[in-house]
């Protein structure tokens, strides 16, 4: 009780005005206390009017009342500042940044707990109290707090909007509806206000459910990501596995080759020494033999030789040649060439068992496909480093920097014969086999030049097996006045800005291959969109003597 009785005093001795304690109190005629300054700045903006209020109760004065000081005020004041009692109320009671703020508040605004519609005002709990205490307020309507109240009214009439004009999809207020809205679908904005509550609780249920079925998604994809990142986890430990076994084996199969060359290599070596002591043996004595019968030359009497030379021990038979064999001995050139058999063997079947994986695995893809590349930049992100295959190159094309670079040359090139090789198209494919997503550029010389993709088995021979002659291949021919397409035979004609330099992008499981004039920007010269049934490999062209095509080096 005390408590309470202490509280009654703080807001008994408060300011209106500033909602602080008093200080300097003053009365005015109708009984009420201010802080003198605060007052007098109420009065001061009143002046222009000649018309001055009462801030708490609203009277009305012709002239501006005196003001008399009280005594008994200012010692109360004093009194509760000796108790320590703060002079301000709690801090929740002040407006946050949710909350409509008191319009008559100066300084830090107090927190409005209601509206009058008739003032147009919104009031803290302080400054609501002449609405309670006066007559003159008992037709104003008091309602919840209203943010941006002044938005509530009409411009024009100063009415309260309780109106909807549908015609004109407005709020309004009664005089609008028999003024400038009159003869227009009008409703209260109650009841407009239900059929668009009906509106809004449709479009939250269509939210909600879209919501639900996105989390679901995400739910079924964060399965798929756990399922993803477990499967290619145990993928990773049987291929290492598989390859420490084939690692292991081909350790072995190594080991066992290089004993059997050492234990041939002793075997030969110690023939071949036994075969060189004899023939050394038979050095000496023949050497041996010749001193003897050089010095029996030098003698000059001739009965000694005649007598001594049937003596002489007579030259035994000679020992066979081994020089056929020596010559003939191809020691182990062919130990080298089976193993780099095996190695290019080994080298195809690894190549194509891993195709097949790598298919396999690009397969797995695409919960989410992948938009097609737009900026050089995005393009890059997929760039291959590809190299020519020189089995693969006609005779009359000269492969150069690292196999990346054709030259039409006027002679035909010294190489082996090859199944692969192309014999009459001046055309080259690349080694590597391109799956998955793949881009790369080709800088091409003034003349003709074609860029293709091709299935292996493209045909070598005929007019068929150039690049676009057929089912298997997709060419881009490039000259210096146009462009065009040719694929099973079929010729189109392109538009596109003249380029030294083409991009060429595949997405091989999406079946799609464009080709790209590029220089500061990329420009699509053509898009194919087909379906890709075998691995593909990258080809050239070339149609002229001294014209060149070079695969680009991408960073």
């Amino acid at each position: 009780m005390a408590q309470r009785a202490v509280q009654l005093d703080w807001e008994t001795l408060c300011c209106s005005i500033c909602l602080d304690l008093l200080k300097d109190p003053v009365t005015s005629p109708c009984g009420h206390s201010y802080c003198m300054n605060c007052v007098k700045d109420h009065w001061d903006t009143e002046d222009e009017k000649k018309t001055y209020s009462c801030p708490q109760c609203k009277e009305s004065f012709t002239l501006r009342p005196g003001l008399v000081k009280s005594a008994m005020l200012a010692a109360l004041v004093e009194q509760l500042k000796k108790t320590g009692l703060q002079a301000a109320p709690a801090d929740h009671c002040y407006a946050g940044a949710e909350d409509v703020a008191c319009d008559v508040c100066t300084g830090r605004k107090l927190r409005a707990v209601k509206s009058c519609l008739v003032c147009q005002v919104s009031y803290c709990e302080q400054h609501l109290q002449p609405h309670f205490e006066s007559p003159a307020f008992e037709k104003h309507k008091l309602v919840e707090p209203l943010k941006h109240l002044q938005e509530k009214f009409c411009s024009c009439h100063d009415e309260v909007m309780k109106m909807f004009c549908r015609t004109d999809q407005q709020c309004i207020c009664y005089l609008c509806s028999m003024d400038e809205h009159k003869g227009h679908d009008t409703v209260s904005a109650a009841a407009e206000r239900t059929e668009r509550q009906r509106e809004l609780e449709g479009s939250r249920h269509n939210i909600q459910q879209r919501i639900q079925d996105r989390e679901e998604e995400v739910k079924l994809l964060q399965q798929e990501v756990e399922a993803i990142n477990g499967s290619a986890d145990k993928a990773v430990e049987h291929s290492e596995k598989i390859f420490t076994q084939l690692i292991r084996l081909m350790e072995e199969r190594r080991s066992d080759v290089k004993q059997q060359v050492r234990s041939q290599q002793e075997t030969e070596v110690s023939r071949v020494k036994e075969l060189q002591e004899k023939l050394e043996q038979e050095i000496t004595e023949l050497k041996r033999k010749d001193a003897e019968l050089e010095k029996l030359s030098h003698t000059e009497d001739h009965l000694h030789v005649l007598l001594n030379y049937p003596l002489l021990p007579h030259l035994s038979k000679s020992t066979e040649s081994h020089r056929q064999n020596i010559l003939h001995l191809r020691y182990f050139e062919d130990v080298t060439a089976a193993v780099s058999e095996l190695r290019d063997k080994l080298q195809d079947v690894l190549d194509e068992e891993l195709l097949k994986i790598s298919l396999t695995v690009t397969e797995v893809d695409a919960l989410l496909p992948q938009p097609e590349p737009e900026t050089r930049d995005e393009f890059l992100q997929y760039s291959r480093q590809i190299t020519l295959d020189p089995n693969t190159a006609h005779t009359q094309l000269l492969l150069s920097n690292g196999n990346r670079k054709a030259t039409v040359m006027r002679e035909k090139q010294s190489c082996s014969s090859h199944t692969d090789r192309f014999s009459d198209w001046l055309q080259v494919l690349s080694r590597q086999r391109l799956t998955g997503r793949s881009y790369w550029e080709v800088e091409r010389s003034s003349g003709g030049v074609s860029v293709a993709v091709s299935y292996k088995d493209i045909s070598r021979t005929g007019t068929e097996s150039g690049f676009g002659n057929n089912d298997k291949s997709w060419a881009l021919g490039c000259f210096d006045i146009t462009y065009y397409f040719r694929q099973n035979n079929i010729r189109t004609l392109l538009s596109g800005p003249r380029s030294s330099r083409v991009g060429v992008y595949l997405d091989h499981s999406a079946g799609i291959l464009s080709f790209y004039s590029v220089s500061d920007t990329m420009t699509l010269l053509h898009r194919v969109q087909t379906t890709f049934t075998e691995p593909l490999y990258a080809g050239l062209l070339v149609y002229w003597a001294g014209d060149t095509a070079e695969l680009c080096e991408l960073k």
